[in-house]
């Protein structure tokens, strides 16, 4: 049975958006100590309050966008077995546990988005590129999501051990270059999540029709 995915696509687009708006303060937070850091503003009042504060507020909303998402994923991936049963490899309840495998998680979810959006399209059997359904923004969305993953978590360890003025200037720094990714990332997330439910809403809507 086809279950419509509209409500938890605007969900996840809410907290991807939230957590945007959370690196952007973690770069401004991290810009400022850089700015200490290197001389350009008094130093007396040095704090971590900053970024401690909005490290923890992008883990909270991080946490609640990956379990609505990972919600929305496996209902994507429940209408997608409907669409083309024979694109799939293992069943629907691999696109929560695949997030769970070690070291498999940095390509498995992958595996079942290529599947899930394969049997989204008009054409499954097809390469999308017709109907602008290429795997172009799938492909973007999962490259972005492990370099911020990868880089982010650098950037905090780099931070977190920094002891002298050029390591913290160092780690903020590469802190801001985190926060940029991840900004750019939950932008192509939030395009791949609406890409993916406007196919499978395109497509649900075209079949019914044809089954009557």
């Amino acid at each position: 049975m086809l279950r419509n995915p509209l409500g938890l696509s605007y969900a996840v687009v809410a907290l991807l958006a939230a957590i945007a708006v959370t690196d952007v303060f973690l770069f401004f937070s991290a810009l400022h100590v850089w700015l200490l850091m290197a001389g350009r503003t008094d130093a007396a009042g040095f704090t971590h309050l900053g970024i401690d504060v909005t490290s923890v507020a992008g883990g909270l909303v991080g946490l609640a966008c990956q379990v609505v998402f990972i919600i929305w994923f496996f209902r994507v991936r429940r209408n997608a077995q409907v669409f083309a049963p024979d694109l799939h490899r293992g069943g629907p309840g691999w696109a929560i546990g695949a997030w769970f495998v070690p070291i498999a998680h940095f390509w498995w979810p992958r595996s079942v988005a290529v599947g899930t959006w394969r049997a989204s399209r008009r054409d499954p059997y097809g390469d999308g590129k017709g109907d602008g359904e290429s795997f172009a923004v799938l492909n973007w969305w999962w490259a972005l999501f492990i370099v911020t993953a990868l880089f982010g978590s650098f950037a905090g360890a780099v931070y977190d051990d920094a002891d002298t003025v050029e390591e913290f200037t160092a780690g903020a720094g590469f802190l801001m270059g985190a926060a940029v990714v991840d900004i750019v990332a939950a932008g192509l997330a939030i395009l791949f999540v609406r890409r993916l439910t406007s196919m499978q809403h395109t497509k649900a809507t075209g079949m019914i029709p044809a089954a009557q």
